[in-house]
């Protein structure tokens, strides 16, 4: 008997049949760990390829996408709005809304590249949060900044910051549909701290990729707000390699964004074009690695539940109630923006 004989009614685990014969069947999946939540648009999964960092690696991703026929949802950079001229943006922006993809750029300076000693310590210090009220400044600057040249998600990795950025979409000061997306740097790593992210403002939290599939299961119970996981992560994030796991990482998280990072990998934040070759070369073969993610996906019968193109917004979800009587920190006008057409 060979797996290739055995029709599954519905999705299999990696050896099922061979290990079987062999008398080592897999466990039943209980329904209870199954994710009850969705996006919108009834999809369980999205995809994203991050550490896009200027108009040429964006430009070579739907490239090698194409040829590789790898639906994507997300692009994403993290070097920082600060890293980019206007006229990059607005290229990255408007390469983005030509193909329906949501573009997501970082916000502002963060700890690991400021003065402070705190993140050189071997405990790490404050990490990449915002220092003082310039650092949290700057992060505003660059969400008016960004938002006035078209983008409409942005990255964040401090939850004062996610929160400033959260009232100024609610009041105007950004536009109503930009998505707020937690970095995987401060990412959550239990039900209670992943419920405050998502009350906190979070349109999508990045996960570390250390947690386990149970872990998912619990945060499920109590919020529905997207995640995003690395599948390969990058190696200042364990350089965990997590593809066989794709399919049971839908079945428990769902909604999520599979992120195509890669380990074993140059440092490439912040950008410049002395770094260009080598971040040309690991855009490619990110893209690479969501082939071979969904080439397992469809191998094992999973492959099902992947949201349309141009799907990005998160549906419903819990907040903290708005403090009217705390303001928003002044910031200039920003100058109307068509929204990018989406297909949810």
């Amino acid at each position: 008997m060979t797996e290739a004989s055995i029709k599954p009614s519905g999705p299999r685990r990696p050896g099922e049949a061979a290990l079987a014969s062999l008398g080592h069947p897999c466990p039943d999946r209980s329904p209870s760990d199954s994710s009850p939540h969705a996006f919108p648009d009834g999809g369980t999964w999205r995809t994203e390829i991050p550490s896009v960092e200027g108009p040429e690696a964006l430009a070579t991703v739907p490239k090698e996408a194409e040829a590789l026929d790898v639906p994507v949802h997300r692009i994403s950079q993290g070097s920082g709005v600060w890293m980019l001229t206007d006229a990059e943006i607005s290229e990255m922006a408007g390469a983005c809304a030509e193909r329906n993809v949501e573009l997501c750029l970082f916000t502002g300076p963060r700890g690991t590249w400021d003065t402070g000693a705190g993140t050189r310590t071997s405990s790490g210090g404050a990490g990449l949060r915002a220092r003082g009220h310039d650092a949290l400044a700057g992060c505003v600057e660059d969400a008016v900044r960004a938002t006035e040249l078209g983008v409409r998600c942005l990255l964040v990795a401090d939850e004062g910051v996610l929160h400033t950025l959260h009232r100024m979409r609610t009041r105007g000061v950004l536009p109503a549909d930009t998505t707020l997306k937690v970095s995987a740097l401060i990412g959550p790593v239990n039900p209670a701290s992943y419920a405050v992210f998502e009350r906190l403002g979070a349109d999508s939290i990045n996960v570390p990729s250390d947690l386990t599939l149970e872990h998912l299961t619990e945060i499920r119970r109590v919020s529905r707000a997207p995640m995003d996981f690395y599948l390969e992560a990058p190696d200042d994030l364990g350089g965990y390699v997590r593809m066989y796991d794709a399919a049971e990482l839908i079945r428990r998280g769902a909604p999520v964004y599979l992120k195509f990072g890669l380990s074993k990998a140059p440092a490439i934040y912040p950008y410049g074009a002395h770094l260009r070759d080598a971040t040309l070369d690991t855009a490619r073969e990110r893209v690479r690695r969501g082939r071979l993610a969904l080439d397992l996906l469809a191998r094992l019968g999973a492959g099902d539940g992947m949201s349309p193109a141009g799907s990005r917004l998160p549906g419903p979800l819990n907040r903290f109630p708005d403090e009217p009587g705390n303001p928003v920190p002044a910031v200039p006008p920003v100058s109307p923006v068509s929204a990018a057409s989406e297909g949810n």
